[in-house]
């Protein structure tokens, strides 16, 4: 099923049994815009959560993440989350809810040898792979997957079968993601493989944060008791992992999410400054200048 807008919850006579029990027949796909949205507390089916165009917060496992372009978010079947756009900006969201036996049979398909599965085709339908719900980036061949999808829904390209086609593939590479977490973690500077794969979880706590949080006064204290890592641990750890330092990502994200702005928005500068934690103006024109070669409003008269 194929929905171009979201639910409004509040809405009088919404029929929220009714609307969740679809996710349970159908993969159901989203590719909606929207200046607002909410859903306070919802247990659902493993989900693919990215935007095209702006912000989605989401609330897991008592974090709050927030969804920028080039990043994805995973949840698992049975999880509980709240999400959230705030009013005035607005936003496109790509969501893929897989219905649990469509994603058994892909998950199965994915982690078996060819010889097993001509032994055994058809899978257990309770047996789902967890995945980590923490931030992923939006890698070259996933976006040319999701491309390829949304042409299909928008053209009405090949019906169902033709969707289903693509979820397959969009599956594969989410599962790709998932098992290259385990490659990652090799950088992490310890011997066992149960604590490099801790270390790892806490770094992506931390790198979470700095997506999260962006706006805020974040300093290296607040960024190490969140992930549970010494200061001298994160920094050290995180640069052998992402190949930076923490502020230096976070200079990266705030940046970006600025750039963001200037495109889509016509709120003035001083506003973006303020909204994306950096400390004056000066300060973000020469950052900005660092990363683009060009001023704030250089871009903004480009994107005009």
């Amino acid at each position: 099923m194929y929905f171009t807008s979201l639910p409004d919850h509040a809405a009088p006579g919404f029929d929220e049994q009714l609307h969740f029990s679809k996710f349970k027949k159908h993969n159901i796909i989203f590719n909606a815009e929207s200046s607002y949205g909410h859903c306070d507390n919802h247990v659902g089916c493993l989900s693919f959560k990215t935007v095209l165009r702006g912000e989605e917060w989401y609330g897991v496992n008592r974090r709050r993440l927030a969804i920028s372009p080039g990043r994805f978010l995973i949840l698992n079947d049975d999880q509980a989350y709240s999400c959230h756009i705030h009013k005035g900006e607005s936003t496109r969201t790509l969501s893929i809810f897989f219905k649990k036996e469509f994603a058994s049979a892909v998950l199965h398909d994915a982690l078996q040898h060819e010889e097993n599965l001509l032994d055994d085709p058809f899978p257990n339908p309770e047996k789902i792979l967890e995945f980590s719900p923490t931030l992923h980036s939006l890698e070259s061949p996933l976006r040319l997957q999701l491309s390829g999808l949304i042409s299909a829904l928008e053209t009405s390209e090949g019906g169902a079968g033709s969707i289903d086609e693509h979820l397959v593939f969009i599956l594969h590479h989410l599962i790709g993601s998932h098992q290259s977490a385990a490659i990652h973690s090799k950088n992490v500077a310890a011997v066992k493989p149960a604590t490099r794969a801790e270390l790892y979880r806490r770094l992506c706590v931390a790198r979470d944060v700095l997506h999260s949080s962006y706006m805020e006064k974040l300093d290296l204290n607040r960024i190490s008791e969140v992930s549970c890592l010494s200061v001298p641990q994160l920094i050290r750890q995180f640069k052998a992992v992402f190949n930076t330092t923490p502020h230096r990502y976070l200079a990266e994200v705030r940046v970006r999410r600025a750039a963001e702005l200037l495109e889509h928005t016509d709120r003035p500068v001083h506003e973006i400054t303020w909204d994306c934690g950096f400390e004056n103006v000066s300060s973000f024109c020469r950052a900005f200048k660092l990363a683009y070669g060009v001023q704030p409003l250089h871009l903004r008269k480009k994107g005009a």
